[in-house]
């Protein structure tokens, strides 16, 4: 069995995708930051269903951390599935801030870096040991590179670097036979930055090709394909998932 692990998986698109990747076979470590609760309901709903899962507790935005959460990333794979290797990650923790630049602190842009850009940078380079040869890794970005939205300056700006860090992680691990691709959700109906109001849907999904919000699970099934084998000429991209978004 393949195991992937994917950050921030106790809720929204991190959550669809461990059920979605649980369901097509390959088995689980998520993390969770502070929400121990909401990551052990997920991981219990993939056991009902016949996968195997673990959770375990990671700050992506403290990389002092990182090296007590490899041990143990470490542990789980042998006492869980007797493997010493993954096969995928998916850098996907982040937290959202609206704010107009003129008010953005520097504890909150040093926030938002740490999670969206610097944590994802160091945790991809400790977990590299352990990432088998053919392994694919996804991070996920934001459409709001592609559209600016006012009040969301810091947390796009590490989106777009971490877009362009994906390019050079396509480069860099190609020995090793390591594909790195982007996904860009737009709109998603998730908890992120407090959730969606239904004006704010409304205008949302009025500016959207396809007449709505995304749902998590429509970024799911695209996080899945690109750890599959089926995108496995696929590296180096980002890949927006947004219906059509101011298009």
């Amino acid at each position: 069995m393949n195991v992937i692990l994917i950050t921030g998986g106790s809720r929204g698109i991190g959550a669809a995708t461990a059920q979605l990747c649980a369901r097509h076979g390959m088995g689980v470590i998520l993390t969770y930051n502070s929400n121990r609760l909401a990551a052990e309901s997920v991981v219990a709903l993939i056991n009902a269903e016949g996968g195997k899962a673990v959770a375990l507790e990671l700050d992506v935005g403290d990389v002092g951390s990182f090296g007590v959460f490899v041990e143990a990333v470490r542990r789980a794979l042998q006492s869980t599935w007797q493997k010493a290797t993954l096969k995928g990650l998916v850098n996907n923790a982040g937290h959202g801030l609206f704010n107009p630049i003129e008010t953005v602190t520097e504890a909150q842009f040093d926030s938002l870096m740490g999670v969206h850009l610097k944590g994802p940078f160091f945790l991809t380079q400790v977990l590299l040991p352990l990432m088998e040869e053919g392994a694919s890794i996804v991070n996920l970005t934001s459409a709001t590179t592609r559209v600016a939205t006012a009040g969301v300056a810091p947390y796009a700006a590490f989106k777009g670097g971490l877009e362009v860090l994906t390019r050079y992680m396509a480069k860099e691990f190609g020995e090793r036979r390591i594909r790195a691709n982007a996904v860009s959700p737009g709109a998603i109906r998730t908890e992120l930055g407090g959730g969606l109001n239904d004006e704010f849907e409304a205008l949302l999904a009025s500016q959207t090709a396809l007449g709505r919000v995304g749902e998590p699970d429509d970024v799911a099934r695209v996080v899945a394909m690109l750890l599959s084998e089926d995108s496995g000429w696929i590296n180096g991209q980002n890949i927006e998932v947004a219906g059509g978004y101011i298009i």
